[in-house]
C-alpha cells in the first residue's frame, strides 16, 4: 500500500496539538516536526488550516441492515459514520434475523465485511431474538470474536433471566451493553419526558423511573455477580447517581451519554424529530449528565444513531418511532457548543470521550491515538470555518434530526480507515 503524508496540519498527539507531519500506510509510521524532509514515495495531503485527530469511536449505532433496509443500509450507515469522523462503530443487534446464533452471526459478519467502509463490530443479543426469555450461547459467538452483547431497544424484564445471563457473561468474560427500560412505567403512546410541558402539548409522558428502576436492578446483580456492564444512553439524574454508587462499590461498570441528551431538554421538543428513547428530560437532568461526564460518573459519549423514513416520522407524536440520526452531526455540535462557544471543555477532552475512552472500554486498546504503530484511522477536520448542517445532504438515508440548518464548526474534511481515504468532503 502506498504511503500517505499529511503535511501542514496540527495533529493531536499525546493530548496536545502539535505542528507535525504524519506518514502512514495501514499504520502510522512517522510523526516528525512540520517541514521535515521525508525521503519516501507518498501521496501528499495538504492539511493547512486543519487539525488531524484520531478517528472517533461510537459504541451505539443502528445500521438497520439486514431487515430494515428502507431505513438504512450498512453501506449508507458506515458512509455516514465516515462523514461524521467515526472510523469504528458498534452495530446494535435489533436487525432481522437477530444475531443470536453463531450461524446468523457468520452471515452478518460477511455482509459487514462486504459493505462497510469503516470498522464495524456487531453486538450479539443477550437473549434469543431479544425476546427476554432464553439466553444466548455467548461462548459460541465469542469464537467469532464477538465479545459484546445487547438487547438494545428493550430491557430484559425478568430478574431470573437477567441473573442467568449475567452469570454466563461473567463465566465467558463478555461485556453487556444494556438499554434499561421497565415497561411497567411506560404507558402505550407515551413519547416524551413526563412533565408539565408534555401535558401542555397533549403528549403522554415517560417518567425517569422507567430507566433507573431497571438500571438499579441490573447494578444490584452486577454487584453480586461481578460481570462487566455498560449502561446505554443514560438520560436521568437518578441513573447518573446509581452508576456513581456502583463504581464506588467497585463494580466493573460504565455509562454513556448521547450528544442530544447533552444538548437538548424536554422543553426543546417541537415534534417527532425530537422524539427519542429515552426521551429528552428536564434541565436538571441535562446538567446532571454534563457534570456526570465531567466528573467521571459517566464515561464517554455515544450516539444511538437511529435512522427512520420520512413517512414514519411524519406520523402523529404517539405513533411515530423513537430515534434520530446523529453520526454526521454529533462531533460538530458538541465541539461548537462546549469547546468553541462555552469553552467548558477542551478539544482533547472531547476526543477522549468520543474516541480513546470508548475504544479502551470495549477492548480496542490501539484505537483512539495518534502514535507510531497505531492503526491509521484518522480524520482531518476544519475547526475554524462555520458551516450549516443540511439534513438533505446526509450520507445516511435517515434525515430525522432536530439539528437541521443549525450552524456549527468542526467540519470533517477527510476520513482515513487503515490508511485508506474512505470519505472526502467538499472542503478537503
Amino acid at each position: 500500500m502506498k504511503k500517505t503524508l499529511i503535511q501542514n496540519a496540527q495533529a493531536l498527539v499525546s493530548g496536545q496539538l502539535r505542528d507535525v507531519d504524519v506518514l502512514f500506510d495501514t499504520r502510522i509510521r512517522k510523526i516528525v516536526p512540520r517541514g521535515t524532509h521525508i525521503d519516501e514515495d507518498a501521496t501528499i495531503v495538504d492539511g493547512t488550516g486543519k487539525v488531524l485527530l484520531p478517528g472517533l469511536v461510537d459504541v451505539h449505532v443502528h445500521l438497520r441492515e439486514p431487515g430494515h433496509t428502507e431505513k438504512e443500509t450498512i453501506a449508507t450507515g458506515t458512509k455516514a459514520a465516515a462523514a461524521g469522523g467515526f472510523t469504528t462503530i458498534f452495530a446494535m443487534p435489533n436487525v432481522l434475523p437477530f444475531p443470536s446464533t453463531k450461524e446468523v452471526m457468520k452471515d452478518y459478519l460477511a455482509l459487514i465485511d462486504k459493505e462497510a467502509v469503516v470498522h464495524v463490530h456487531p453486538y450479539g443479543t443477550i437473549t434469543i431474538n431479544e425476546a427476554g426469555k432464553d439466553i444466548v450461547d455467548y461462548a459460541s459467538l465469542k469464537e467469532l470474536g464477538i465479545e459484546w452483547f445487547s438487547d438494545d431497544g428493550v430491557g430484559v424484564a425478568r430478574d431470573d433471566v437477567m441473573k442467568k445471563a449475567m452469570t454466563s457473561a461473567k463465566e465467558n468474560d463478555v461485556l453487556f451493553a444494556c438499554h434499561t427500560e421497565d415497561m411497567r412505567y411506560r404507558k402505550p403512546g407515551a413519547s416524551v419526558h413526563e412533565s408539565e410541558y408534555a401535558k401542555q402539548n397533549g403528549w403522554l409522558g415517560i417518567p425517569s423511573d422507567c430507566e433507573f428502576a431497571q438500571l438499579a436492578r441490573d447494578l444490584d446483580l452486577v454487584r453480586d455477580i461481578g460481570n462487566r456492564y455498560h449502561a446505554c444512553h443514560i438520560s436521568a439524574k437518578e441513573s447518573v447517581e446509581r452508576l456513581a454508587q456502583a463504581k464506588r462499590n467497585g463494580c466493573d461498570v460504565s455509562g454513556e451519554v448521547t450528544a442530544h441528551h447533552l444538548l437538548l431538554e424536554d422543553k426543546d421538543v417541537q415534534g417527532t424529530n425530537w422524539k427519542m428513547n429515552p426521551p429528552l428530560r428536564a434541565h436538571e437532568d441535562r446538567m446532571a449528565l454534563i457534570e456526570g461526564l465531567e466528573q467521571g460518573k459517566l464515561d464517554f459519549i455515544a450516539n444511538d444513531h437511529a435512522p427512520h423514513s420520512v413517512a414514519d416520522k411524519e406520523k402523529p407524536m404517539d405513533k411515530a418511532p423513537f430515534g434520530i440520526v446523529s453520526l454526521e452531526t454529533s462531533f460538530a455540535l458538541l465541539y461548537t457548543e462546549f469547546v468553541h462557544k462555552q469553552k467548558r471543555w477542551t478539544l482533547p477532552q472531547l476526543v477522549d470521550w468520543m474516541s480513546t475512552t470508548p475504544a479502551r472500554r470495549f477492548g480496542l486498546e490501539d484505537i483512539g491515538h495518534i502514535r507510531i504503530g497505531a492503526p491509521a484511522d484518522l480524520i482531518l477536520v476544519d475547526l475554524e470555518n462555520e458551516y450549516t448542517i443540511e439534513a438533505d445532504c446526509f450520507e445516511s438515508m435517515g434525515k430525522n434530526t432536530p439539528f437541521d440548518h443549525v450552524k456549527v464548526h468542526a467540519q470533517v474534511c477527510e476520513t482515513f480507515v487503515d490508511g485508506k481515504s474512505v470519505w472526502k468532503g467538499k472542503t478537503a
